[in-house]
Parts: C-alpha cells; sequence; structure tokens
C-alpha cells in the first residue's frame, strides 16, 4: 500500500464510483479520502488501496474498505482463555444489572475484585454464582484447582495477545484510524494510532473467515455504534488485540473477542457476543456479554 494523491496524480486509472460513503470503488481499486482538515496538506490522508474484483456498490450496498481479502488466516488461539466469556487480571465490576453468559475468571486477584455480582460462593469454594450470570465465576482465592487453572488461562491469554499482535497486516492505518461507515472483507488490519469507531462497522465474510485488528493504542466504539455482521461472519473468528484501553459507549454493540494489554470498559446497555479478556480489569454498566461458540 502506498500514498497517492488522487487529485495531482494524472496516471490513467479507473473512474471512482461515488457511492455516498466515504468509500469510492471501481473494478479492482479503492479511494478512501481523510475527512482530516489536513488532508489538503498530507497527500498521505489519501490512500489507494488494491483489491480482488470486489463488484462496486451492489444494491445500494457500501463498498468494501481493505486489502485484498485473506481466506487463510488462521484465527488466535486462546487455550484456556477460551473457557471464559469475561477474563481479568485485577477485577471485573458491574453497576448491576448485568447479563453474562458464560465463565467469568480474574487471577491474581482474588474474590473481593469481583464487584457488583452479590457472589454466592459454591459449597466446595472452588467457584462461586450471580443471578447476572449463566455460568460461573472463578477467582485466585478459591480451592484448588480453580487456582492453577487461572493462573494457566492468564497465561493463554497473554500468548493470544502476542499471537494477534504478531500476525502480517494486509492494511495498515486504514481510514487514518477512523472507519466508521466501512465494510470489511477478512484480513489483518493495524495501526499505530488510536481507532475510533463513530459509526457503524460491517464484517463481510463467510462463517469460516478470520479478521484480526492490531490497535498499538486504545479502542472506542461511540455511543450507539454497531459492529454488524454479514455473509455469516462469526464473533469467534473477529479479534480485536488493543494495546492501549477499550471504550466502549453507551449502547454500543461490538461483535468479536477482545484482547486488551490494560482495562476494557463498557458503557451502560451495551451488549457484546464474544470475549472480554483484559491484562487489568474489566468493567461494565448493565451490559449484555454473550460467551460464542469455541
Amino acid at each position: 500500500m502506498h500514498a497517492v494523491d488522487d487529485k495531482a496524480d494524472s496516471r490513467p486509472r479507473a473512474t471512482p464510483l461515488d457511492c455516498g460513503h466515504r468509500s469510492f470503488l471501481r473494478e479492482n481499486i479503492l479511494i478512501i479520502r481523510s475527512r482530516s482538515p489536513l488532508a489538503p496538506l498530507a497527500p498521505v490522508a489519501t490512500a489507494l488501496l488494491l483489491l480482488a474484483t470486489i463488484p462496486a456498490c451492489l444494491d445500494g450496498d457500501e463498498p468494501a474498505a481493505t486489502a485484498t481479502a485473506r481466506s487463510g488466516v488462521a484465527p488466535v488461539d486462546l487455550g484456556t482463555a477460551g473457557d471464559y466469556v469475561i477474563l481479568a487480571k485485577t477485577g471485573v465490576s458491574t453497576v448491576p444489572t448485568s447479563a453474562i453468559t458464560g465463565d467469568i475468571g480474574v487471577s491474581p486477584i482474588a474474590a473481593t475484585a469481583i464487584t457488583g455480582f452479590s457472589l454466592s460462593a459454591d459449597a466446595t469454594n472452588t467457584f462461586a454464582t450471580s443471578v447476572q450470570v449463566t455460568g460461573k465465576i472463578y477467582a485466585a482465592t478459591y480451592v484448588s484447582p480453580t487456582p492453577s487453572r487461572l493462573t494457566g488461562a492468564i497465561g493463554d491469554m497473554e500468548l493470544a495477545f502476542t499471537d494477534a499482535a504478531s500476525r502480517a497486516a494486509d492494511a495498515t492505518e486504514l481510514g487514518a484510524g477512523d472507519i466508521g461507515g466501512m465494510t470489511l472483507i477478512p484480513g489483518v488490519y493495524k495501526w499505530s494510532s488510536p481507532l475510533l469507531i463513530p459509526t457503524n462497522v460491517t464484517l463481510q465474510g463467510s462463517s469460516t473467515d478470520v479478521w484480526i485488528f492490531e490497535v498499538a493504542q486504545g479502542l472506542t466504539l461511540a455511543n450507539g455504534t454497531q459492529i454488524q455482521l454479514a455473509g455469516g461472519a462469526r464473533p469467534e473468528n473477529i479479534f480485536w488485540q488493543v494495546s492501549g484501553g477499550v471504550s466502549l459507549g453507551t449502547t454500543a454493540h461490538l461483535e468479536g473477542i477482545v484482547l486488551s494489554k490494560t482495562a476494557i470498559t463498557v458503557g451502560a446497555a451495551s451488549s457484546i457476543n464474544g470475549r472480554l479478556l483484559a491484562q487489568t480489569a474489566v468493567t461494565l454498566i448493565a451490559d449484555t456479554v454473550v460467551e460464542p461458540s469455541r
């Protein structure tokens, strides 16, 4: 991928097709125009990406905005971290009432770092339950074998983060860190900047296709914004690897597995089909989190 000033460049090219979106596609060429006020001073803000042949704006659909689709991208191996819908090292908190489907785990922090769930210890003292959780809740201070299992899961979470971060990118700096309104086909995407999603994004692909998003700084999903799936795409094949904090706005909806180096903060009445795996804490406010298939 290379930067192009599409106004100054007089070389022959396919004519962009204006579909009323941020992206314009004709035949095999996609032009993405930056909304930045600095764009006239920085031609690099306009990116030209070569694509596999994709029909443009069929039936009024948004064009795909990505590099060439790669059907061979392998999913990130979560190991035993995939046994949990929420896994964190320093705590999980909620302002009731949340609805969690799947198991929750914290380690090495104690069970006292799980707040807002009104925990009820099982007679075996290996786990606890909550009316807000369809599943079990585990902490490092519970009876064996829980501590060792959690240690293994935390290690697997960290390995999965490293794996996702090491994947070779198909597209870098897409949208200059703002992908609102785009439709993304499978592949590996990478940003050195924070990633902002201010409006709905669609992931278009089959049930076996994989998306990996590598974000070197923070990820922000704006209030009311949705990650939408099309064509059979599955949340268990979507990975958000984020080195900074993850912030989901109120009433937002996310699909996929979040691997955060720091904290994951979810605004009120939001929903996630996926997993929240944080190397610090997860904070909820009356949210819905549902684990995907493995």
